[in-house]
């Protein structure tokens, strides 16, 4: 039996200092619904910037030896290029180099991994807006931190993993809070759209992260970390001031759920017949208590496990790409042509311009056809041989190692981005859980927690595989896509014998007139 238990009563939030710089202007609900919007927007595309810079300076710590090593082509790097890469940074250069960049990559996301199961229940007991401005400051703090290593001529492997550590646990307070607070706002009418596009800013701050980082390459690779930290901290600036985390806070009615909407996407199904779970949803009589769905209980929400450990894989892929894709355009001849650092750097980024639009593009359909999980297992699907031919065709010509990279991104991206914001808003959201105005936070820290475990062996596999040939690593991605999908097979049969059962009953509706 799911139980859900009442927490101590916590102060309601109070209303950020910056509104009271407009004291005169009445603003309506859309206008707070669009600054939310471009704050949380902001916010994570700040944190996805200042995750960017360890795939860009990655071709430059290890040495031209090992970058020859990843690669499948037998031709030896130019003499320029050798001139270039210097001897490395140790203790990234040598043999071992590619190894240990993937363990500092596991040390981040690890940490981010655990820390987000954490945050996302911290989340539903503390104020927001506070707690998404400590995690920005924190973790602007140590990415700069990391940048200093240059200047301070560090060669230390612990302490370069400590920093990621540190790193990862303040970036994992980010994601449920920006869900959390954009699930507090809008209802599930149009949540796939409006979610799709908003969940752009996962891309587009790994545009910016990976633009700056390579711009300022040539200064030194500490600069590659200094100006992404110290973006996200003054971003932090206009969170902490203007974010208003709850329509309630400043006297506008929650968003509206329609009860016949239940039958919406993935985990609504069958939410009026769910077996072997009877929900006792409790409310404080205190007017400031809060409710909050207990860490365990929402593992067994419908669907949850199984969209959970779908996104395991897919943000396995696609943090595998995120962490090195620019080291694999740098050891890979495009039209025979040996492409620098910083060219690399920015050419990745094509990647993630395909993933704005896979995630806004998934979000239309999933709205369209009112199924989630369906959506999200065509994408899986149609990435597999994309995948393949980037792989294979991507080094023929500069345009179709974009025109392929563009798709790969799209298609990647997609369910990931899908499944990060508006299934995980549905599960935190559904009506059997209503009145629990906590549990959104915990659902979706369960859902990226989980997913987040799976974007830490990624790297971590791609830093060992990479050494044997990066068609070892194209196999890893596919498998892992092809396990994403299969996951979601239970889901999308509901799926379609909700739409089954749907259409049955407006057809005897019909019949009954």
């Amino acid at each position: 039996m799911m139980q859900l238990k009442t927490i101590t009563p916590s102060p309601r939030p109070q209303p950020p200092p910056g509104l009271r710089l407009f004291p005169a202007a009445e603003r309506s609900r859309k206008f707070h619904q669009l600054l939310v919007l471009l704050l949380t927007f902001s916010a994570y595309a700040a944190f996805h910037a200042s995750r960017k810079p360890p795939s860009i300076v990655k071709a430059i710590f290890t040495t031209p030896v090992n970058q020859t090593l990843a690669t499948d082509a037998a031709a030896p790097s130019p003499v320029s290029d050798r001139v270039e890469n210097g001897t490395g940074w140790a203790p990234f250069d040598g043999p071992s180099g590619p190894h240990r960049l993937g363990e500092l990559d596991l040390s981040f996301l690890l940490a981010y991994a655990i820390g987000m199961y954490f945050a996302g229940h911290l989340g539903d007991t503390v104020d927001l807006r506070i707690l998404l401005t400590f995690g920005m400051v924190g973790s602007g703090i140590f990415v700069i931190i990391f940048g200093l290593g240059y200047f301070l001529d560090l060669h230390s492997f612990r302490a370069f993993v400590m920093i990621q550590l540190l790193c990862g646990l303040f970036q994992s307070i980010g994601w449920p809070c920006v869900v959390a607070v954009v699930g507090n706002w809008f209802d599930k009418a149009k949540r796939g759209l409006i979610m799709g596009v908003w969940n752009s800013h996962t891309s587009v701050g790994n545009i910016i992260g990976s633009v700056i980082a390579s711009s300022v390459l040539g200064f030194g690779w500490g600069w590659s970390f200094l100006l992404p930290g110290f973006l996200i901290m003054v971003v932090a600036v206009f969170v902490y001031l203007f974010l208003v985390v709850h329509p309630e806070i400043i006297g506008f009615e929650v968003p509206g759920e329609n009860a016949e909407s239940d039958v919406e996407g993935v985990a609504l199904v069958e939410s009026r017949k769910v077996e072997n779970v009877d929900v006792d949803v409790l409310e404080s009589e205190d007017d400031g208590g809060l409710v909050a769905i207990g860490f365990l209980d929402a593992w067994r929400l419908p669907n949850v496990a199984s969209f959970a450990f779908c996104l395991f894989f897919s943000k396995l892929v696609a943090y595998t790409f995120l962490y090195w894709l620019p080291f694999y355009i740098r050891n890979t001849d495009v039209a025979g042509v040996h492409l620098s650092h910083k060219t690399a750097g920015i050419l990745s980024t094509i990647f993630d311009i395909g993933g704005v639009f896979g995630g806004i593009s998934a979000g239309y359909v999933s709205d369209m056809i009112e199924a989630r999980g369906a959506t999200s297992v065509i994408f899986l699907l149609l990435s597999i041989p994309t995948l393949i031919s980037y792989r294979l065709y991507g080094s023929i010509s500069m345009f179709t190692n974009i025109a392929l990279m563009f798709a790969s991104g799209l298609l990647v991206n997609g369910p990931y981005s899908l499944i990060t914001t508006a299934v995980a808003a549905d599960l935190g959201t559904q009506s059997m859980i209503r009145g629990s105005s906590r549990a959104l936070a915990t659902v979706t820290a369960i859902i990226d927690g989980t997913g987040s475990v799976g974007a830490a062996l990624g790297p971590l596999l791609a830093g060992y595989i990479s050494t044997r040939g990066w068609n070892s690593v194209f196999f890893m991605l596919i498998v892992s896509i092809s396990c994403a999908a299969c996951l979601l097979i239970r889901v999308v049969k509901n799926e379609i014998k909700g739409k089954l059962n749907e259409g049955r009953w407006l057809w005897l509706s019909m019949v009954d007139r």
